[in-house]
C-alpha cells in the first residue's frame, strides 16, 4: 500500500512539473516571420481602360433615300475615295435635270431682257434727238428714259435669276454626288449599320452607315485613373497591360495624353489617360478591356520586405519600454524570444513588398509579419491534471 502511495505521489509531482514547463513554454508569444531579401521593386498605378483605334471615322449620309448598293462589309480594307455604298439616285437625278432646265430658262429670260434693253436704249436716243429739234414733248422723252432704266433693272434681275438657278443646280448636283458614299480615309470597316433596301433619313441628323478605323496597327487605351493617383502620372511613362483574350501576354505602351476633364460617376472622380499601343500583330481589337499598370519607378536589386512587416505592432505586454513613444517607420525582429523594434526608411512599394533602407537590417534576416499568439489560454482553460 505504501509503495502505491509513493508511486502516486511521484506521478503527481512529475505531472505538476510537466504542466509547469508546458505552460511556461506555451505562454511565450509565437511569431510568424519572413526573410529580408533583395530584388526588384516596380511601383505602379493600376487602372482599367478600353482599347480603341486611334482614329475612328463615322461615315454617314447627307441625303435621305433607299440604300441601293453596298460595296464594303465588316473587316473590309478600304482606301480613301473608294465607293462603299450607294443611295438610289433617281430622285436626285430628276432634281438635277429640273435645276438645269431652270438655268436654261433663266438664261433665256436674261437674253430677252438684254433685247428689251437694247430696244429701249435706241428709243431713248432717238427721242433725245427729236426733243432737241422740238418734234416731241418733254414727257415723251422722260417716258423713253424711264423705259430704258426699267430695262436695265430687268437685265440685272434676269442675271440674278441665272445666278440663283446656277446655285440650285449646284445644290442638286451636290446632293446627287452625296448618293455615292465613299470612304474618307484609308482603313478597315469595323461596323456596318445598313443593308440593301433600307431607307435612311438625314432630315435631323446624319445617320451613321459605317465606322472605319483608320489604322488598327496603332491603338490607344482610354484608361480611367483615380484622382488620388493622377498626380503621379506624367507623359511618356511606360505602361504594361493585359487583356482577357490573352491573359498570359503582357503588352507594352506609353502615356500619350492626360486629359483634364473629370469623369464623375456616383461621386467617384477619375481622369482619362490616353495610352499609345503598338498593335502590329493585330491581336488587340477595339472594345477590349485592358488591365493597366502605369510604371512610376523601377528599383533594381534593393532590400525589400513584405508590407505586412511595416504594419506589424506587438501587443502591449511585448512592447519594450525603449520602443514606447518612438515615431517613424519600423520593423520588428525576434531577439531573446521578444520583438525588437528596428527603425527603417521605406522607399518604393509595389503593393506587396516595400523597399527599405536600414543599417541594422541585412539580407536574409527574419522580420516579424504576424503574432500568432500562444496556447496558454487553452492551458488555463483545461487546467492541470487532477490527483486521484
Amino acid at each position: 500500500m505504501k509503495r502505491i502511495i509513493v508511486v502516486l505521489i511521484i506521478l503527481a509531482v512529475a505531472a505538476a512539473g510537466g504542466y509547469y514547463f508546458w505552460k511556461k513554454d506555451n505562454s511565450r508569444p509565437k511569431f510568424k516571420t519572413e526573410k529580408v531579401e533583395k530584388g526588384d521593386i516596380v511601383e505602379s498605378v493600376t487602372a482599367t481602360g478600353t482599347v480603341n483605334a486611334v482614329t475612328t471615322v463615322l461615315v454617314g449620309t447627307q441625303v435621305s433615300g433607299t440604300v441601293k448598293q453596298i460595296h464594303a462589309d465588316f473587316n473590309s480594307a478600304v482606301k480613301k475615295g473608294q465607293l462603299i455604298a450607294e443611295i438610289d439616285p433617281a430622285t436626285f437625278e430628276a432634281q438635277v435635270d429640273q435645276a438645269r432646265a431652270n438655268k436654261l430658262n433663266a438664261r433665256a429670260n436674261f437674253d430677252k431682257a438684254q433685247a428689251a434693253l437694247t430696244d429701249s436704249r435706241r428709243t431713248m436716243t432717238r427721242n433725245r434727238e427729236l426733243f432737241e429739234k422740238g418734234y416731241i414733248s418733254r414727257n415723251e422723252l422722260d417716258t423713253a428714259e424711264t423705259n430704258f432704266e426699267s430695262s436695265q433693272a430687268q437685265v440685272s434681275g434676269a442675271g440674278a435669276l441665272i445666278a440663283q438657278a446656277e446655285a440650285a443646280l449646284k445644290i442638286a448636283e451636290t446632293n446627287l454626288k452625296y448618293t455615292r458614299i465613299v470612304s474618307p480615309v484609308d482603313g478597315t470597316v469595323i461596323s456596318r449599320n445598313v443593308d440593301i433596301g433600307q431607307t435612311v433619313a438625314a432630315s435631323f441628323q446624319t445617320p451613321t452607315l459605317f465606322s472605319i478605323a483608320q489604322d488598327l496597327a496603332k491603338m490607344q487605351i482610354d484608361a480611367n485613373v483615380d484622382e488620388s493617383d493622377i498626380g503621379k502620372i506624367t507623359l511618356g511613362q511606360a505602361v504594361e497591360f493585359t487583356v482577357d483574350a490573352y491573359p498570359d501576354v503582357t503588352f507594352k505602351g506609353a502615356v500619350a495624353q492626360i486629359r483634364n476633364a473629370p469623369i464623375n460617376v456616383q461621386n467617384v472622380v477619375t481622369y482619362d489617360v490616353v495610352l499609345k499601343v503598338d498593335n502590329t500583330g493585330l491581336r488587340l481589337k477595339p472594345g477590349m478591356t485592358a488591365n493597366v499598370s502605369i510604371i512610376l519607378s523601377v528599383k533594381k536589386d534593393v532590400l525589400k520586405i513584405p508590407n505586412a512587416a511595416l504594419r506589424f505592432r506587438p501587443s502591449d505586454k511585448d512592447r519594450s519600454k525603449t520602443a514606447a513613444g518612438r515615431k517613424g517607420q519600423a520593423v520588428y525582429i525576434v531577439e531573446n524570444e521578444k520583438p525588437k523594434r528596428v527603425p527603417v526608411t521605406a522607399g518604393s512599394s509595389d503593393g506587396n513588398f516595400t523597399e527599405i533602407v536600414s543599417e541594422e537590417i541585412k539580407e536574409g534576416q527574419e522580420v516579424i509579419i504576424e503574432e500568432t499568439g500562444s496556447s496558454s489560454g487553452k492551458a488555463r482553460q483545461s487546467g492541470p491534471p487532477r490527483m486521484m
